[in-house]
């Protein structure tokens, strides 16, 4: 069934009677601590402990318009040694699940054998960074408090992010006023139009961990994949324009599966969007056509400056992919 955000209200109030929260009151986990709340950035603080700490389950529904709805089933743990663990479990189609025990996430998908990465976070839907440490981003970002209202039938804060330079999408953001956790989450362009919405429909804290986590067993999971060591590579392209807070996590060459072309790749990220860049010397191979996909909140950019080809790929405006793209030179 495809849902549009004209319908989102209607889909979701179905299931309102379905979300409860009921947080621990004696358990190992540490219990829900008191943050200052008259202030957006207290909230993200009791945001970021609670999804830290906390036992609890959730059922949300990624929504975009003119795409089928994505429900997700979301759990973490948290045993009596302090060991995280976590699971993400896309619940149509064939599926794709991902397990996260400490500092290694196991991937569980279709058509691809297991395998594991050394990670503190899941690759999902949603920010996890920012869950885990909103102050990462305050660089990039302001935050204003909006005020309460109610959500799934929860009372809840909202809380507004805002690129500070205008060059990236905003959020909105809706915590569960007695936990902290995420009860909703809107991605808005800059005029403030819905491009992607999360909706958490069903909402569970406990005081021990769910059983899903008593049958897995670490021993069993993929080993973690043996990735070749960076090596700090020579820039042949600089990147003159970042957007404020937004700095190089990762350079490296790529070979394209396809062409077996050589690309220098860099990954800019300010804490909350990563965004791909793809650079080569296209001379003489006579692809020289400027390209712009968007579809909703990814942007695809392809432009050419002489001899340069670049590609950006991310979450953020096109003007602002292209004042990027437009800034890259042949290094010095």
């Amino acid at each position: 069934m495809l849902l549009s955000f004209s319908t989102i209200g209607q889909s979701v109030s179905d299931s309102q009677d379905r979300v409860t929260v009921d947080p621990p009151s004696s358990s190992h986990t540490q219990p829900v601590k008191a943050f200052p709340s008259d202030s957006a950035h207290g909230w993200l603080e009791k945001m970021a402990y609670a999804h830290s700490h906390l036992n609890y389950s959730i059922s949300f529904v990624l929504l975009k318009p003119g795409v089928d709805s994505q429900p997700y089933l979301w759990r973490h743990g948290v045993t009596s040694e302090g060991v995280q663990m976590e699971q993400l479990n896309l619940l149509n189609g064939p599926g794709r699940e991902v397990v996260r025990i400490e500092n290694k996430v196991s991937y569980f998908e279709p058509n691809v054998p297991p395998y594991s990465l050394q990670s503190s976070v899941i690759n999902g839907p949603f920010p996890s960074e920012f869950f885990q440490q909103p102050d990462e981003i305050k660089d990039s970002y302001d935050f204003v408090m909006v005020g309460r209202s109610r959500v799934s039938g929860r009372a809840a804060q909202q809380i507004r992010i805002v690129s500070k330079d205008k060059s990236r999408f905003g959020m909105n953001v809706w915590l569960d006023q007695e936990t902290g956790l995420m009860l909703k989450m809107n991605l808005v362009d800059l005029n403030g139009q819905l491009l992607e919405q999360i909706q958490v429909t069903a909402c569970h804290v406990t005081e021990q961990p769910d059983d899903f986590f008593e049958k897995i067993e670490p021993a069993m999971l993929p080993e973690v994949l043996k990735l070749r060591p960076q090596s700090d590579t020579k820039a042949i392209w600089d990147i003159d324009y970042m957007p404020i807070g937004m700095v190089e996590v990762k350079r490296d060459i790529h070979r394209l599966p396809i062409t077996g072309q050589s690309v220098e790749y860099v990954m800019l990220s300010d804490g909350l969007v990563d965004v791909s860049i793809y650079m080569r010397d296209s001379q003489n191979d006579g692809i020289n056509q400027d390209i712009l996909l968007r579809h909703e909140s990814d942007t695809l950019l392809t432009l050419n400056k002489g001899t340069l080809n670049v590609t950006v790929v991310g979450k953020l405006p096109p003007e602002t992919a292209n004042r990027i793209a437009s800034s890259i030179h042949l290094a010095n």
